[in-house]
């Protein structure tokens, strides 16, 4: 069974307080977009265990891998014997703030749901990833989404109508542990907006940008930048980073923005043109 694991972008990142639990109480909306994994799940009724392939050698392996975190989940708790085969094609870059690791997993609970003939609903499925990954449930309800608690807790929402959107990432990522650690006593760069941006009728915001700013001076400079630019209509940092987007003009043209950056910025960025979905 071949499917496609989205990637994310967060549009509004709000931190309420720590938690006991070591995570940070969160309010964050977010849209899945037209960037994809593509992962490719088979079962295999002769030998029992995982077999995770990757073309990408960066992304972890074995159970530090959330994809396969997942298919053990799921065999473990539907008692399953038989084993699975996850090869997965990654194309949303590692450390970007994008989601991919909780996406893969995510479809690979959906996948095998299917696969596997289990008929659990989508709240069950919700439910299991949990244990996964914060972000992981999010990617189960296939929607745009209100996400609190520590991301868990999802509440569905209908986009009215798409962003266009670009996204730049350089060529470090950045933990999303260290950047909710460092959250509570970060400071703002003097030149630098982290003030809310509405557009469409959405807020953008995200409270994470103080603390991974002041360490990544460079992402600070990105956002200033795109926000110069008259193609954009707002620029944020997309989860802890290190992408970080703008929602563009109508009719702008995302291309021709990517190779202005490239061109006065980093030669080395990622760029990926999308929209959410």
């Amino acid at each position: 069974m071949q499917v496609l694991a989205p990637a994310k972008i967060n549009l509004s990142l709000k931190i309420l307080g720590p938690r006991s639990d070591e995570f940070h109480e969160i309010e964050t909306f977010i849209a899945p977009i037209s960037l994809y994994d593509e992962l490719k799940i088979e079962r295999r009724t002769s030998k029992q265990g995982i077999e995770f392939r990757c073309n990408d050698p960066s992304v972890p392996q074995g159970d530090d891998n959330l994809a396969v975190r997942a298919a053990r989940a799921f065999l473990k708790k539907m008692k399953i014997k038989s084993g699975v085969v996850i090869e997965l094609k990654k194309k949303i870059p590692h450390g970007a703030g994008l989601g991919g690791g909780s996406s893969d997993a995510a479809s690979t609970l959906m996948a095998l749901n299917e696969l596997f003939e289990a008929k659990l609903t989508r709240e069950a499925l919700a439910k299991m990833a949990e244990g996964i990954g914060s972000d992981v449930p999010f990617f189960i309800f296939q929607s745009a989404a209100i996400c609190r608690g520590r991301g868990e807790l999802v509440s569905p929402i209908k986009l009215r109508e798409p962003l266009f959107i670009l996204l730049l990432k350089p060529q470090f990522g950045v933990s999303t542990a260290w950047a909710y650690q460092r959250w509570r006593g970060a400071r703002e760069i003097p030149g630098v907006s982290y003030a809310a941006q509405e557009f469409a009728g959405r807020i953008f915001v995200n409270d994470l940008e103080r603390s991974v700013f002041e360490k990544f001076v460079f992402l600070a400079q990105l956002k200033v930048w795109l926000l110069e630019q008259p193609e954009v209509r707002a620029a944020l940092m997309s989860g802890s980073g290190s992408t970080v987007f703008a929602v563009m003009r109508e009719r702008a043209d995302a291309e021709l923005l990517a190779k202005r950056a490239r061109a006065e910025l980093d030669p080395e960025l990622w760029t990926c043109a999308a929209r959410t979905l």
